[in-house]
């Protein structure tokens, strides 16, 4: 009976496969299909919402439903960075490569690996057909899957040179183009933990940055100023109610003015609110409310006049601003090992912004914030276990195999309401658990002592996908199969590797569901804004009383770049580690990155404020590191694939073997190239090149033109052409350069330029362009 019942969970749990992958499929299909066209239809009508950047920066859009489509795709690469700056550009860049990177993975597995995986023979059923569990341990059809999972890795390989030589090309054109290098905070540093010696003495600290090409322009130490803080904090509250009170007072004078106009009575002025000066209930008279609220704001504005007007009577602080006469100064400096003391002068910020700034983190002792440093990693630990506890028990609960041991429920496990409850419900629980993380690990960050939110948001990428790899990759995605790997493996141990090639592949359909929830509704949904929606035509009817808050109201919406990059890196490493497994993956993975990469072209250029997200794109080369990530764990999962179908042999043979060197050499290799890379390219990434500089301050016309962002030659070799026709069409090969380099080789597009000239013809702005 045991051994029955068994097999029935078995037979249940795959029936379900089919009913789970085509239940998810329908169920976001018809969902983000209702999103699109609410979104379509609402777009033109709430264009503080769908469109708010066009009262700024960007050109209309028609209210035809399918306009925006065109419109973004047809938008340059330079105008994308002059828009929307460095980084929307560098993300959508890394979208797009996503997106081709999969569409000719796709194209490869379908043709090559899926039909080998049909017409294994192994026996399997329902979607494992379409898997390696069906190809024989001893088939050398294995060979297909070994071979094009090399051309796999190369592709993604030779996807990663190109953006990144891209990348530090455009890198040194946005640090050094007027836009940026004209700001002051492009050549100023934010020195922290400074020697009481240079904290005391601006002279001293001056000379000590003075010895930096171009000099010193002006040293700032900053000082307490927490009673200030604390008055302007008192003002801006009583300010606050003083226009509440004033607009609410002014609505009911139009209410009372047009009911006396209406009834052609006499206009009767409404009752002047009062108010108690003392905070506790009912004690003290009441006072006019407008006069009282009036003279306490004057008179704050009065001492706050006088605090600000001598800033020598406050402490000086541990931290300081060194603005410098020449940009590559600050970038000097900020890779000098400026003090000989232990952790003295060791924490230093480019490109600062007063808004990026967290105050509050800026003088703590170089010790204590080391300290927080530990208990913080400690504490994220401890997030990680607790995590992977909880996100492992919400996805048992509603298994197929947990949910038919209930006896209310046993009856209808099989059911298709279990195949479309398995398919939707774990991956929306899934999505909201991981929702909440981010909050608890952006506390951690900034209670680390880390001085900016820039830098939280940056050490937040690698954290946040540290945890979305261990939580929703390794817990969740392979609860099943390594759990009945686990149990299996109790009663016969010599056959725990034996089963990988089983119970791996079985894996696929949570991906699956997982992704096809994120691509269809995820983008979808991105797209509709929802949230936005009612918190500027909803909300603001039940709380924006005032002009300020309704203000607040309509800001743009900000992108949340810490918790949206760690997802699409963790897409790809699902989606490549399957690749070989489960081809099927590749093509919804194409569609993710292709549907993202859409919506996200038309959010950055008509919708999101980046505003307070200015780093020139450092969040990139962590996209790259994640994306190397995946393709370790694709290789280890080929390398332990051949070992599994080893053990499944009854004779070792020498093609067996050869199975496992070879993804063991693809390994070792990729190993080699992520040490060039972090050799040739990382240094080059966070700062600005001395010879760069150089060049540029010898030809300034260089930080102006679009690069060649191909890497070839100097900085300026095309630059100093005087023939306007002939600059422009240098300038249209850069931009193919940009746009095609990553999909072709150099060769192959200026080949096609010699037979086909007139793409060199620069385009013609529409007049919405001409106007923006």
């Amino acid at each position: 009976m045991a051994d029955s019942s068994s097999v029935s969970d078995d037979s249940n749990t795959d029936d379900n496969s089919v009913s789970t992958f085509t239940s998810s499929l329908v169920f976001n299909i018809v969902v983000a299909a209702v999103i699109f066209i609410a979104f379509c239809v609402l777009r033109s009508r709430f264009k503080r919402v769908y469109a708010p950047r066009t009262y700024a920066r960007s050109p209309s859009i028609g209210a035809q439903m399918l306009a925006w489509i065109p419109a973004v795709l047809k938008v340059d690469e330079d105008k994308i960075i002059k828009r929307v700056g460095l980084d929307t550009y560098m993300f959508l860049r890394y979208m797009r490569s996503m997106f081709v990177i999969f569409v000719v993975l796709s194209f490869l597995s379908l043709v090559t690996i899926l039909p080998v995986n049909i017409t294994g023979g192994a026996g399997a059923t329902e979607l494992n057909v379409l898997t390696i569990a069906n190809v024989p341990s001893e088939s050398t059809k294995l060979w297909v899957h070994i071979v094009f999972f090399m051309l796999f890795v190369a592709w993604v390989l030779r996807n990663i040179f190109v953006e990144l030589q891209v990348y530090t090309r455009l890198r040194i054109w946005w640090l050094t183009n007027p836009s940026h290098a004209q700001k002051i905070g492009s050549s100023t540093i934010m020195v922290s933990s400074l020697p009481q010696a240079l904290a005391d003495s601006d002279k001293k600290l001056e000379s000590t940055f003075d010895m930096f090409p171009g000099g010193v322009r002006q040293v700032i130490v900053n000082r307490n100023c927490s009673d200030l803080e604390e008055i302007v904090d008192e003002r801006d509250k009583l300010a606050a109610k003083l226009e509440k009170l004033l607009t609410s007072y002014a609505a009911t004078s139009e209410k009372l003015h047009k009911k006396a106009a209406k009834k052609n009575s006499t206009y009767k002025e409404p009752k002047r609110p009062m108010m108690r000066e003392s905070k506790v209930p009912f004690k003290g008279p009441k006072l006019d409310a407008f006069e009282f609220l009036a003279s306490k704001i004057g008179e704050l504005n009065r001492r706050i006049s006088e605090l600000g007007g001598d800033p020598t009577q406050f402490k000086r602080q541990s931290s300081a601003f060194v603005f410098f006469n020449k940009q590559v100064a600050a970038h000097m400096a900020a890779q000098t090992v400026l003090d000989y003391k232990p952790f003295s002068m060791n924490l230093v910020s480019l490109d600062v912004s007063p808004d990026d700034i967290i105050w509050s983190n800026l003088n703590l002792n170089p010790y204590d914030r080391r300290i927080r440093s530990y208990i913080s990693m400690a504490a994220t630990v401890g997030l990680v276990i607790v995590w992977s506890i909880m996100t492992a028990a919400l996805t048992a609960l509603v298994s197929v195999k947990n949910l038919s041991k209930i006896p209310a429920l046993k009856n209808m496990s099989d059911s298709k309401f279990f195949g479309i409850f398995t398919g939707i419900v774990p991956a929306i629980v899934l999505a909201v658990v991981m929702a909440l993380l981010p909050i608890v690990l952006r506390l951690l960050l900034r209670l680390e002592g880390t001085p900016r939110v820039s830098e939280v948001n940056l050490r937040l990428l690698n954290r946040y996908f540290f945890f979305q790899v261990w939580n929703v990759y390794l817990i969740t995605i392979f609860t099943s199969s390594i759990f009945s790997i686990a149990t299996d493996g109790l009663l016969n141990p010599e056959s725990i590797i034996s089963m990988i090639p089983e119970k791996v592949p079985g894996s696929a359909t949570p991906i699956l569901t997982y992704i096809l929830l994120l691509a269809f509704t995820g983008a979808a949904k991105e797209l509709l804004q929802i949230v936005r929606l009612a918190l500027r035509y909803i909300l603001p009817l039940l709380f924006a009383k005032t002009p300020r808050k309704i203000s607040a109201a309509e800001t743009p919406a900000e992108f949340d770049w810490a918790t949206s990059i760690p997802t699409h890196s963790l897409i790809f490493l699902m989606g490549f580690s399957y690749s070989f497994i489960a081809p099927i993956v590749n093509c919804f993975a194409a569609v993710y990155f292709g549907l993202f990469y859409l919506v996200y072209r038309y959010q950055f250029l008509y919708v999101y404020n980046d505003a307070n997200w200015v780093t020139g794109g450092l969040s990139f080369p962590k996209s790259i590191k994640q994306t190397m990530v995946g393709v370790y764990i694709s290789e280890v999962y080929m390398l332990l694939m051949m070992v599994a179908k080893l053990a499944k042999l009854d004779h070792i043979n020498a093609n067996a073997i050869l199975r496992i060197i070879f993804p063991a050499i693809i390994l070792l290799l990729t190993i080699f190239a992520h040490i060039y890379i972090n050799d040739a390219y990382m240094p080059i990434i966070n700062y600005l090149p001395i010879r760069g500089a150089v060049e540029i301050e010898e030809n300034p016309r260089i930080a102006t033109t679009f690069p060649d962002v191909t890497g070839n030659g100097d900085l300026g070799a095309d630059e100093l052409e005087t023939d306007s026709i002939k600059a422009a069409e240098n300038k249209m090969r850069r931009m193919l350069y940009a746009t095609y380099g990553s999909l072709v080789p150099k060769q192959l597009i200026d080949y096609v330029l010699t037979k086909v000239p007139r793409l060199l013809s620069p385009r013609s702005p529409t007049p919405d362009e001409e106007q923006s």
